[in-house]
């Protein structure tokens, strides 16, 4: 195990190192991919596979970059989660390739995510009413949860600042489920990619 930064890589690991690599939705956090990509690439053997899941916006089933709505969902799960502006598919597979890698497979493990077969990605963060663990996600119980803590900070059993954070995690938990039941956002894009 090792710490350090995605962007400097090389800085921690020699080159061709490894055979393959992964990443599970942590490169989206790259503010650029092409930079923490090339890293990946210098790390890997030639012929070694990178392999991971990007959150993505979908513009080829509705994301709409004009569309006041689409840009306050993606915005607010940019913000709840700390994250540089959203790419696409196609600008995850070109960071790919602008770093050296062949793209050998790419698609949204979401893809049929309203599916009758399939339970939505986001179903634990729009549970209702009806159940113990649902009610503390459903609309009635962000309320509930929301005065616990202000009554917790005011007498200063909570730190100050809880209540906030508590509010942008509630905010962001609504406009990811928001862009699930859209389906222009997924946490889910897949791509399977090989050093050249």
């Amino acid at each position: 195990i090792m710490q350090g930064d995605f962007q400097k890589l090389d800085e921690l690991v020699d080159e061709s190192t490894f055979d393959v690599a992964f990443a599970i939705e942590a490169t989206v956090h790259s503010p650029d991919r092409v930079t923490c990509f090339t890293g990946v690439h210098k790390c890997l053997k030639k012929g070694g596979y990178f392999v991971g899941y990007e959150w993505i916006v979908l513009p080829e089933r509705g994301f709409d970059k004009n569309n006041a709505d689409h840009l306050r969902i993606k915005e607010g799960i940019e913000v709840g989660n700390s994250l540089p502006t959203l790419a696409t598919a196609a600008e995850v597979n070109k960071a790919l390739e602008d770093s050296g890698f062949e793209v050998v497979e790419s698609f949204d493990a979401n893809q049929n995510v309203h599916s009758e077969l399939e339970i939505p990605w986001y179903d634990t963060l729009n549970a209702g009413l009806f159940t113990l663990s649902g009610f503390r996600m459903s609309r009635l119980g962000r309320i509930c949860t929301h005065i616990l803590l202000t009554i917790l900070e005011f007498t200063g059993i909570a730190p100050k600042g809880t209540v906030r954070v508590s509010a942008l995690l509630n905010a962001t938990a609504i406009d990811l489920v928001d862009g699930g039941k859209a389906e222009i956002f997924t946490p889910s894009y897949f791509f399977l990619a090989r050093k050249k």
